[in-house]
């Protein structure tokens, strides 16, 4: 089998659902395919079930830009998330173009016809499938979907009761009425930890160290307001902006002084939980507000089922596992029948394809991300990767505006490629991972990823307002190269200072 699109898309989750939307609205002339590896769309919000799921962002910036948010919830549950990104798919039509259990392997790159030939491998029959398109966008994510990351404790073989993953939650998981150990300090566990609480005997968070967790509204009375007063669109479009602003002061306050933030999350917890409870072991972390993604609770849920008795949470190091639970690295134990190990993910870029340009295999990290969202060196190509300060959506739906600008100016110009040409760099400290947090997730696949240059459009800057200008409405022309078909290709070398793989003309 083998057929040609314009612009084919991998993934059908979040980002590819919108990429495709996005081309529908701004290119209806151009013709679209999503390679989807599951046998659904939503991508995050179809694979993980866990108790409580959940998005930590607001529903009116993790919307899509161009279909307002309608329902009372600003923290939305993962269902509900899930039918709001499948309603989109089938109202824009973009859920006829999906191809499902198609795991992308391959792609390639070819000067010579202006073409990516993408391979894939359908699960179901096995057969091997080669689609090529003019413009390859892959809106996989960052993460592996088939696993995620569980350290090897001491003693897992000897516990008695059951060890689950949350990306991995049994369906049939009765946890009424048991002990549960919930490992993890992150978002998930953050989750998991109260909606748990409801009918088990009891939860414990154990967590090596603490993570900063905000309590914030459920609900967003302002929007409800607005929603009243004003048509769908027009409300959707100031709260959408209110609330990007707003985030974009915490995070710009946690920067700046973050002693005053620490102050202020502080006095948060200490409000909302028992008094006397040791906020300073279990809420205070080593690192900067920041460094790592803040959790936030929706209506401080956390803490409320800290308060009522239902949950607690230690801070220690796991010695071993037990027949009966854990035992402690300061000598406590503690009883479980089950224990959750939210303990982070794998990372996976643009979904573990292998890529090549005219027979050249490219190395993600000898590549050079271009406005955040394109390679250095890699022809007809975009991947897409969310703000880590805000809601994942925001940049993506920017990411796709630009792929569609892109190929409007190439279609008046006459051009059929476009490659981002890596800038002159020096020094190796002037380079840094394309995902600037400290978490552990990132930390242990940090030499894979693509790196970013010293200033843009070479530097993502977490900045909405600022890649709003650069991507909406700076210069399409800076940085990069247009030609045609047959054009001599943008050769490669290795700089000795960088080990970067440095791209001219």
């Amino acid at each position: 089998m083998a057929d040609h699109v314009d612009v084919l898309i991998v993934g059908a989750g979040l980002s590819g659902i919108g990429a495709a939307c996005h081309l529908t609205r701004e290119c209806p002339d151009k013709t679209v395919a999503i390679l989807e590896a599951r046998d659904a769309v939503g991508g995050t919000w179809d694979l993980f079930r866990y108790p409580g799921i959940r998005s930590d962002s607001d529903m009116f910036t993790l919307g899509y830009s161009f279909r307002p948010w309608t329902q009372p919830k600003a923290i939305a549950d993962g269902p509900s998330i899930l039918s709001y990104i499948t309603d989109t798919a089938r109202e824009y039509g973009v859920d006829s173009k999906i191809r499902f259990h198609h795991r992308v392997l391959r792609a390639q790159w070819s000067t010579a016809t202006a073409r990516w030939t993408v391979t894939a491998i359908r699960d179901v029959t096995d057969e091997t499938v080669t689609v090529t398109c003019s413009f390859l966008s892959v809106c996989s994510g960052y993460y592996r979907y088939d696993e995620g990351y569980r350290p090897d404790f001491p003693g897992m073989a000897e516990f008695a009761g059951q060890i689950v993953h949350p990306q991995h939650w049994p369906a049939d998981l009765d946890y009424t009425d048991k002990q549960v150990v919930v490992i993890g300090s992150g978002a998930t566990a953050v989750t998991l930890v109260p909606a748990m609480a409801e009918k088990a005997a009891h939860v414990t968070m154990l967590q090596r160290s603490p993570s900063y967790v905000a309590a914030v509204p459920g609900t967003d009375h302002i929007a409800d307001r607005l929603r009243q007063w004003l048509p769908a669109r027009a409300a959707y479009w100031l709260i959408r902006w209110k609330n990007v602003l707003f985030t974009m002061g915490v995070y710009q306050l946690s920067r700046r002084r973050p002693q005053a933030m620490k102050a202020l999350l502080r006095k948060s917890a200490t409000r909302q939980l028992p008094m006397g409870f040791d906020v300073d072991t279990h809420f205070s972390p080593t690192y900067q507000p920041w460094d790592q993604r803040m959790c936030f609770v929706p209506d401080g849920d956390l803490f409320r089922a800290v308060r009522a008795g239902r949950a607690d949470i230690v801070t220690d190091r796991i010695q071993r596992l037990t027949p009966t639970g854990v035992e402690l690295g300061s000598g406590g134990q503690l009883p479980a029948d089950i224990i959750v190990t939210a303990t982070g993910l794998n990372l996976l870029a643009i979904g573990g394809m292998n890529l090549t340009v005219d027979g050249r295999d490219i190395e993600l990290s000898d590549t050079v991300a271009y406005k955040g969202m394109m390679l250095s060196g890699v022809p007809n190509f975009s991947l897409t990767v969310g703000y880590t300060n805000a809601s994942w959506t925001l940049k993506a739906d920017l990411v796709a505006l630009y792929v569609c600008r892109l190929l409007r100016h190439m279609d008046a110009e006459g051009y059929q490629t476009v490659s981002p040409i890596a800038p002159d760099i020096d020094r190796r400290d002037e380079l840094t991972p394309l995902i600037d947090l400290q978490s552990g997730y990132v930390l242990r696949s940090i030499s894979a990823l693509p790196k970013q240059g010293p200033a843009a459009p070479w530097r993502l800057h977490q900045n909405y307002l600022r890649d709003v200008r650069l991507m909406r409405r700076g210069p399409i022309i800076d940085g990069v190269r247009f030609g045609l078909a047959g054009d001599p290709p943008i050769g490669a070398n290795i700089t000795a200072t960088t080990g970067l793989r440095a791209n001219s003309s």
